[in-house]
């Protein structure tokens, strides 16, 4: 269940409440939900029980939120997907998905591919677009053009995008830094602000360079593939007897490549790409937290191979865990492969 997935399905679990007038609030357009921002507290947590219990004159009131609160937390454990609803003061609704949720994330993303988190949120939204001769509105232009109709939304006549232009031309730009480097120069930075188009920052190949981190997280999923095919394992997400990923760094990363479609509408939605470009970065950063896990496990399965023929004390790991965290690190690569390729740039399975 992706977070806009689960958006939708709290909206609707207000609307049923409010028809069989258990409630009596008036119906949102849309609901919220979030990461929460520390562990512990589930996978996603919405506000929507405060916002109702606000009403339309904006007046607050935390005891009728709780109560809204329990009322949208006994309704949605009755939802498939959904293991657990906590409520934290002043009435928040803390959802834990369960572990049938978390493979079938993964199972979608690996099975869209390089086209995961392409849809139609943006059905029927005109986005305004007009054209530019500055090399960086150019680019930022052309790349919103495609965010939009990943989103399923529609370019229209208007404004060019208003970003601080480069002080360097396309050519003087592809003949300093490359392609790739000058695209993630150009759209990294929100257009506010001053691209940094220094070669020695954008060129090196260390992990203070958020571009390497992003390219080099692509090609570490596609060397663990190679890694578990050559251990004859076949990536599968857990299914739902299975047991949950549930490691934090488990746990981060999924959050990250659920909310990869959200990511998305709303870089279309504002003509921001430095969204993705940094949602990118994030999902980098959660990637190498968790790739330690799949080394791990990855060692002990070849030490296990290797002993197999006298007693060994180690204890294996479930063979569940040897197909799922592949499968994780599967989607990983596509999310982040899938987004460069949005940027317009290269996502080498190689570095």
């Amino acid at each position: 269940m992706t977070p806009a997935q689960l958006s939708r399905t709290v909206l609707h679990t207000v609307r049923r409440a409010v028809e069989d007038d258990e409630l009596c609030v008036a119906v949102p357009e849309r609901v919220k939900v979030r990461t929460p921002p520390r562990p512990g507290c589930g996978d996603y947590a919405t506000n929507v029980a405060l916002l109702l219990a606000r009403g339309e004159r904006g007046e607050r009131g935390e005891g009728d939120a709780l109560v809204i609160a329990e009322v949208l937390r006994r309704r949605l454990l009755r939802t498939p997907g959904i293991a657990r609803v906590d409520i934290a003061a002043p009435g928040f609704l803390n959802i834990t998905l369960d572990a049938g949720s978390h493979g079938e994330l993964v199972r979608t993303v690996v099975s869209d591919g390089l086209r995961y988190g392409h849809g139609d949120s943006l059905a029927g939204v005109s986005v305004p677009l007009g054209a530019s001769d500055e090399v960086r509105a150019a680019l930022v232009a052309h790349v919103v053009r495609g965010l939009v109709a990943a989103a399923g939304g529609v370019v229209v006549p208007g404004h060019g995008p208003v970003v601080r232009p480069s002080p360097l031309s396309g050519r003087d730009l592809l003949t300093r830094l490359g392609p790739d480097a000058a695209r993630w120069a150009l759209l990294r930075p929100a257009g506010h602000d001053l691209p940094d188009l220094d070669p020695s920052r954008l060129l090196s190949q260390r992990e203070d360079n958020p571009l390497f981190r992003v390219q080099y997280a692509h090609a570490r999923t596609r060397a663990l593939m190679r890694n578990a095919g050559q251990l004859g394992l076949a990536p599968e997400p857990q299914p739902e007897s299975g047991a949950a990923y549930d490691h934090p760094a488990e746990i981060g990363l999924l959050a990250l490549l659920a909310d990869h479609p959200r990511t998305i509408e709303a870089a279309a939605r504002h003509r921001a790409p430095d969204r993705l470009a940094r949602h990118l970065v994030a999902v980098a950063d959660a990637f190498f937290r968790f790739q330690e896990l799949v080394q791990d496990l990855f060692q002990d399965l070849s030490h296990d191979r290797l002993q197999s023929s006298r007693p060994s004390s180690r204890q294996s790991k479930p063979p569940a865990v040897h197909r799922a965290r592949p499968a994780l690190a599967d989607a990983t690569g596509a999310v982040l492969a899938g987004g460069l390729h949005l940027l317009g740039i290269s996502a080498p399975d190689h570095l």
